[in-house]
């Protein structure tokens, strides 16, 4: 877990991580959200000389921000959990906002990252999966069911491998920075190596990891190229894991996303600016915003 204190110009005021402690079970993730967020209430009060008015937070998996549940994350292994109502009692009933981790990134990469004066984005972080963030006038569309985004589940290779959500060929299956891992532990021989070991051997012009970084690429570019046919966004973020390659993936990508398109107008493809902090910073937006609602109404 990352969490921190947020100024409301989006400055970080103070940084903390803790692990999740999942393997004690979803209760105990619930019960170390709650004990971090009141930890940092209470280093503000004594460091900063204030507490923090608002609470914002950012959970994966399927999230219901209008009624503040936790609706469903396979890797924590909970299922509808009223976390605003729960963050609230531990912090004294400040106003607290629940958001997607994913789009709560975008969130910040869209205003005080990245996508900074860009009126449509799509945020796509490449991690152990794939999400994305639809990025419209200074908001993060949720969809009609709270599901807007999910690229990573895009099926670009109908006879790909099987995916966890029931399809094969799925983004997410071929050019995540765990399918490359995957990949690559695989045409390496070594079970210990990753993505960022890929990268570096197509640095030095491996061929066999230059195989597996370019069926990657090339798969990412045709989901993307799907994606940007339906949203025609003007700026196109790429973050997580596997964007810290660098020019090693946007060189290529950006390569391969021009070959595919026909009339589709090309967007600005870029890294992410925000790396890791992007969740905290977007919890803090979400938290500010719920603070500007409440002053409005």
């Amino acid at each position: 877990m990352k969490a921190a204190l947020v100024g409301t110009d989006g400055t970080l005021l103070h940084e903390a991580r803790r692990a999740t402690g999942r393997k004690r079970g979803a209760d105990a993730v619930v019960e170390s959200i709650l004990a971090f967020a009141a930890d940092l209430r209470a280093h503000g009060e004594e460091h900063l000389g204030e507490s923090a008015v608002a609470a914002g937070v950012a959970v994966p998996g399927i999230v219901d921000a209008e009624k503040g549940i936790a609706v469903y994350a396979a890797n924590l292994g909970w299922r509808d959990v009223p976390l605003r109502a729960l963050l609230a009692e531990r912090l004294g009933s400040v106003p607290v906002a629940l958001g997607h981790d994913v789009r709560t990134g975008g969130l910040a990469e869209g205003r005080i990252g990245a996508g900074r004066g860009a009126d449509r984005f799509l945020f796509v972080p490449l991690g152990t999966g794939i999400a994305g963030a639809i990025g419209i006038a200074g908001t993060i569309e949720a969809g009609a069911h709270g599901c807007a985004g999910e690229i990573g589940h895009i099926v670009v290779r109908p006879d790909g491998p099987d995916c966890g959500c029931g399809q094969r060929g799925c983004l997410e299956t071929l050019a995540s920075a765990g399918a490359v891992t995957r990949a690559w532990a695989a045409a390496s021989g070594d079970p210990g190596a990753d993505a960022a070991d890929c990268a570096k051997a197509v640095e030095s012009g491996d061929p066999a990891a230059v195989r597996v970084w370019r069926d990657a690429v090339d798969a990412l570019a045709a989901g993307l190229v799907t994606a940007l046919t339906l949203l025609d966004p003007g700026t196109l973020i790429i973050g997580g894991g596997l964007a810290e390659a660098g020019k090693t993936l946007f060189t290529p990508l950006r390569a391969a996303v021009e070959e595919r398109v026909t009339f589709q107008k090309l967007p600005h493809i870029v890294p992410a600016a925000l790396g890791d902090t992007a969740g905290c910073l977007g919890a803090g937006l979400l938290a500010w915003d719920l603070l500007s609602t409440e002053v409005s109404a």
